[in-house]
């Protein structure tokens, strides 16, 4: 039986390889005499197109790194911004704490209640005076930290589209 079965076998694969040759000459029939050359201007597309890409990656590797360099900048301006707001705040609070100080050494030389309500009051106007002018000190280099954090942005908007208008 296994014989049977093996014959059986190789004739089909016999028969499966002759319709395979006959197929494979039938296609080289079919494509004898057919010039299967890239024609030039199909070429000269080819390689208009991939110096076209080439240089279209190449302004969006520049653009890309230019975008980088200003959120660098940008990302500078505002961490010194941040440092110099750090620095105003802690000013402000060491001299509004000697300020106090000195207020208390001032009470404790006091020789009487009215002097002390004198010494209080007097305090209080000119504590309020010093607050408002460093709310003011504070609001001015908050501006100015932000307006310094965002020029580089804004500058590199305003060429970008400047070179796309001229383009």
């Amino acid at each position: 039986m296994s014989d049977f079965n093996l014959n059986e076998t190789n004739e089909a694969a016999e028969t499966t390889a002759d319709s395979f040759k006959k197929v494979e000459a039938s296609v080289s029939e079919l494509f004898e005499g057919v010039d299967m050359a890239v024609p030039e201007a199909v070429r000269a597309i080819a390689e208009q197109s991939v110096a076209q890409s080439r240089e279209a990656y190449e302004n969006a590797k520049g653009s890309m790194e230019e975008a980088v360099e200003v959120l660098e900048k940008s990302i500078d301006q505002a961490g010194q911004g941040a440092a110099a707001l750090n620095r105003k705040v802690i000013d402000n609070a060491q001299a509004n704490l000697n300020t106090g100080f000195d207020l208390a050494k001032e009470m404790a030389g006091a020789k009487n209640i009215a002097e002390i309500m004198e010494l209080q009051s007097s305090f209080v106007r000119k504590q309020f005076e010093v607050l408002s002018a460093q709310a003011e000190g504070i609001r001015e280099l908050s501006t100015k930290v932000a307006t310094d954090t965002a020029n580089p942005i804004k500058d590199h908007v305003s060429k970008s589209i400047d070179k796309v208008t001229s383009s």
